[in-house]
């Protein structure tokens, strides 16, 4: 007989101002299970994972969890306030002294540091050592992998693998949860769909759901179409026995409009440039020491007109050094470096450095004209920042109140539409939604010039990579052909430092009538619907018609606001139109009209 859940969630919802984040969310964690929850950035995750471990902040629903049983959860910013140590933080539950050191040990850090020391991947680590060390019956870890390099992250996949406890982890690292996982819980508008499966198989899956859906909107939107058909034909052909079906159509509207579609994907496109030579970047026995630290020693390469370079390594062995001495802008201090003719470098820097906090996306992007040239042609900015799932308000925002990854898409907006035939990105994916990873990952592939990449991401690597440098820590970079994976077979065994359900709305009541006939009043009304109706369909095409135009909102900001408030009005008016109309022809047939 299995064992009762861990943990248990019934009917949670949760609302953020108007919009609906969790929608009756039921799920269970039964003893051992390896739970990945994966859905788009915004989705909830992060809501629903505070929700798992107990903080009192949902509108409904209940969560239960079996007496004794013991929860521990990674924030993805963990707070240190109030902890004058770093071993201090980790044993604040109440870990034995032995243990906090043991785990410091595998995780590589001095439990006498003050916590504001720490670097983002020390304080990723602390974090970590403090939950593992507690030993608890569930792990709930929000994005475990973030700032973290790859000799940690295959420590923290052998530290999870043989974990006798439950867990549930939140990442956009497809490698690490197809390697941990073996359920996933996908969270989309709303609810929790639950796959017994491993997340290889999520990608498959989520696609027939959404392929399913989308037929069942089509064949709903073709059986509103012909509903509606019928009931503009003779009236007076109709007897009292189609109530019914004028009743059905009317809830079929209804239907259409609560129903919630996939959520945008980015559209990721890339500016071009002339062409560089064939050879991009000579670089002949370059070697960088800063102090005692030798960053890199005698190193070596040529990389060509669209070869795409990764650049791997732990963190502080020098990545990013080596990758501003391979574009110039850093000098070896000794070798040389040979830039190709007519190359055109785009940087995407990992602390963002190119954003004003102060400016919005849209004075970031958009030239006097309020367009961004992107492929040599004029794009309205606005209509280009939604292609990159940006709302429109948020485009008059500033970039400070924006989330991480939102700020890496405005970079990538950015850099992608400026023309380059080199395009350099320091960890571009942090942040990133697994689809927008799938998008950058073509737009980089179909790109026609040469790419140089920093990045922790397996996956993305074995993808996207041409051939891969790898940092050791100790001076030593070596090139492989291939993605991670050829970097491993290649590189062979080494020591690894140890890091160690909406409830239905009543129908509305009609009015009921004891005369045999409707009055004038009612018929006249009867006769006149249908004329409004189609008036509000005209001025709605038009509208929408208007709105099309790029231009509109550049050359009369105010008009297009009106116009999309008054599109708004307008829908509601026919929808109320529509309404009325139906419940007197349900009416008139009733008393024999």
């Amino acid at each position: 007989m299995a064992d009762p859940p861990l943990l248990t969630l019934a009917g949670i919802r949760f609302h953020l101002g108007g919009q609906t984040i969790l929608d009756g969310v039921d799920l269970s964690i039964a003893p051992g299970e390896r739970l990945s929850l994966v859905g788009r950035n915004g989705a909830g995750k992060s809501t629903l994972l505070r929700i798992l471990a107990g903080e009192p902040i949902a509108d409904g629903g209940e969560r239960f969890a079996q007496p004794g049983a013991t929860v521990a959860t990674l924030p993805q910013e963990p707070d240190f306030t109030g902890f004058a140590s770093v071993a201090d933080y980790v044993a604040a539950d109440g870990a034995p002294a032995h243990r906090v050191a043991a785990m410091l040990g595998e995780v590589r850090l001095d439990g006498g540091r003050r916590p504001g020391e720490l670097s983002g991947g020390e304080a990723r680590r602390a974090a970590l050592a403090r939950v593992l060390v507690a030993e608890p019956d569930v792990l709930l870890l929000d994005e475990p992998t973030n700032h973290l390099d790859l000799p940690t992250i295959e420590w923290l996949e052998e530290t999870l693998g043989p974990w006798k406890g439950a867990y549930v982890l939140v990442s956009h690292d497809r490698r690490f949860l197809a390697n941990l996982t073996r359920a996933v819980l996908w969270l989309d508008r709303g609810i929790v769909r639950r796959l017994d499966k491993g997340y290889d198989s999520f990608e498959g899956w989520s696609a027939e759901i959404l392929e399913r859906e989308a037929t069942e909107r089509h064949k709903l939107d073709r059986l509103i179409e012909h509903e509606t058909e019928w009931a503009g034909k003779s009236i007076r052909a109709r007897r009292t026995r189609n109530e019914g079906r004028l009743r059905a159509l009317r809830d079929l509207r209804r239907q259409r409009r609560e129903q919630i579609g996939p959520t945008g994907r980015a559209t990721i496109e890339t500016g071009e440039a002339t062409q560089s030579g064939a050879l991009a970047i000579t670089a002949r026995n370059i070697s960088k020491r800063f102090g005692d630290k030798v960053i890199v020693r005698d190193f070596s390469t040529r990389i060509f007109r669209k070869d795409r370079v990764g650049l791997i390594g732990p963190n502080g062995a020098g990545k990013t050094t080596l990758l501003r001495m391979l574009i110039g802008e850093l000098e070896p201090d000794t070798g040389s470096v040979k830039l190709g003719a007519n190359l055109e470098p785009v940087v995407i820097d990992q602390r963002r450095a190119a954003l004003d906090p102060d400016k919005t996306p849209w004075e970031i992007l958009a030239d006097r004209n309020d367009h961004v040239l992107v492929h040599g042609r004029p794009r309205h900015v606005m209509t280009y920042l939604r292609e990159y799932l940006f709302r429109d308000e948020q485009a008059r925002q500033p970039v400070r109140t924006l989330s991480g990854g939102e700020r890496n898409r405005l970079l990538l907006a950015r850099a992608l539409a400026a023309p380059s035939n080199l395009l350099v990105l320091d960890e571009p994916t942090n942040d990133l939604d697994a689809d927008t990873l799938d998008l950058l990952q073509e737009a980089l592939g179909d790109y026609d010039g040469t790419v140089l990449l920093v990045s922790h991401d397996r996956d993305f690597l074995d993808r996207l990579v041409t051939s891969t440098i790898a940092l050791e820590g100790d001076g030593t970079a070596i090139e492989y052909a291939g993605g991670y994976s050829d970097y491993l077979a290649q590189r062979g065994p080494r020591e690894r430092p140890v890091v160690a359900k909406r409830e239905k709305a009543a129908p509305p009541q009609r009015e009921r009538s004891s005369p045999q006939r409707l009055g004038y009043k009612r018929e006249r009304q009867l006769a006149e619907l249908p004329k409004k109706i189609a008036a509000l369909q005209a001025e709605m095409a038009a509208i929408n018609e208007a709105l099309a135009d790029a231009d509109f909102y550049s050359r009369d900001p105010k008009g297009f606001a009106a116009k999309s408030s008054r599109l708004a009005a307008a829908q509601a008016e026919l929808d109320a139109a529509e309404t009325e109309w139906l419940e007197l022809e349900m009416l008139r047939e009733e008393l024999g009209g």
